[in-house]
């Protein structure tokens, strides 16, 4: 399988480039406001990430489909779920939960997944993903039933998304979870970015432009910002 967007990515950060991802919850999304609210996100956005921790009415295709129809940008799907898959998208991140030891977000729907998405033309980036404490329970977590690493567990948060790219992680995302009171520290996404040789992605509670560039100097590759726009998709 070809690794176009993969690559693209790489390039553009060999470049120097700061990739900007608006995460968009397909519950939260109203498909008729879709040109409402691509004019309204920042001009930087790089890609679309499509994906929450649950799509109680299966809106991810339409989601997706409308997206698609009226931007360019490329569109990586973000799954909560094995559900939450659609050929519509370009790429999807093969999320493994490494922060967390429930055997369901580990392999378990990643096995569920695997032979719907052999037959697709998805791009798949397997991708570590890492919970970080954001100061309140996340859907993440309760959802997963996992506990969020402790901001003061640096070093550990570090060996965690190197074990990660070890096993064949080609991205680790820090996640602070959705409406987090606290980003992901610049201590953390320092660290990590000085341990690892693969992307870092590093999303939640990242609310302004400051907090975006702030991220960017510690190291971040590409932030992901959601929940500040949610209110002109509602």
């Amino acid at each position: 399988m070809q690794e176009l967007f993969y690559s693209e990515m790489l390039s553009a950060i060999k470049r120097g480039d700061k990739l900007l991802a608006i995460l968009i919850d397909p519950e939260k999304f109203a498909v008729s406001e879709v040109s409402n609210f691509l004019i309204k996100i920042p001009k930087e956005t790089t890609h679309l990430f499509v994906g929450g921790s649950t799509d109680l009415n299966d809106k991810i295709n339409e989601v997706v489909t409308a997206l698609k129809k009226y931007s360019k940008l490329p569109v990586f799907l973000f799954p909560g779920s094995h559900h939450q898959i659609t050929d519509a998208a370009d790429a999807l991140l093969f999320l493994s939960l490494h922060s967390g030891r429930n055997p369901e977000y580990l392999i378990g729907q990643q096995v569920r997944a695997a032979s719907t998405l052999k037959s697709t033309s998805l791009e798949i980036i397997p991708t570590s993903y890492l919970l970080i404490d954001g100061g309140n329970e996340s859907a993440v977590a309760r959802v997963s039933e996992t506990v969020a690493m402790s901001q003061e567990s640096i070093s550990i948060i570090a060996d965690t998304a190197l074990a990660g790219q070890m096993m064949g992680a080609r991205l680790v995302y820090l996640e602070a979870g959705s409406g987090a009171k606290v980003p992901v520290s610049h201590a953390i996404i320092k660290s990590v970015k000085n341990t690892l040789s693969i992307p870092v992605l590093v999303g939640g509670g990242i609310r302004t432009k400051e907090q975006r560039e702030q991220a960017y100097l510690a190291g971040a590759d590409l932030v992901v910002m959601g929940t500040v726009f949610e209110d002109i998709t509602i």
